[in-house]
């Protein structure tokens, strides 16, 4: 079973905490397969490594983290990678992956020309 880690940096805010939740039960409809989890860096539950172990222990051989981040900060240079690594350490037998933040991905210039559009409706 492949899962999937959706991780932001969190927030004290619960409604702030919930969008990510949101995006993880939108990418799970779009990946029936797959089990899908958020996790944030800081402020609120579950702390990424929480959610890699969970998925492992769900039964997950693959798991292929997602940072939900737009700009290139210290966590998406440093501390993701760094749990990344230290969580392949602790799942030898599994194969843990780090895909490229959202960054500018040509989808965002869509989206933010979308919300724009928006504004004229």
């Amino acid at each position: 079973m492949r899962a999937i880690v959706l991780v932001d940096h969190g927030s004290r805010e619960p409604a702030a905490n919930e969008q990510l939740d949101r995006l993880a039960r939108l990418v799970a409809e779009r990946r029936p397969d797959d089990l899908v989890r958020a996790a944030h860096m800081e402020l609120a539950p579950p702390s990424l490594a929480e959610a890699i172990d969970a998925c492992i222990a769900a039964g997950a051989r693959e798991v292929d983290v997602h940072p939900f981040f737009v700009a290139p900060g210290r966590h998406v240079r440093e501390d993701i990678p760094r749990l990344v690594a230290e969580a392949g350490a602790r799942h030898a037998g599994a194969r843990i992956r780090l895909s490229e933040p959202l960054g500018l991905h040509p989808s965002i210039v869509d989206a933010v020309l979308a919300r724009l559009a928006e504004l004229d409706d």
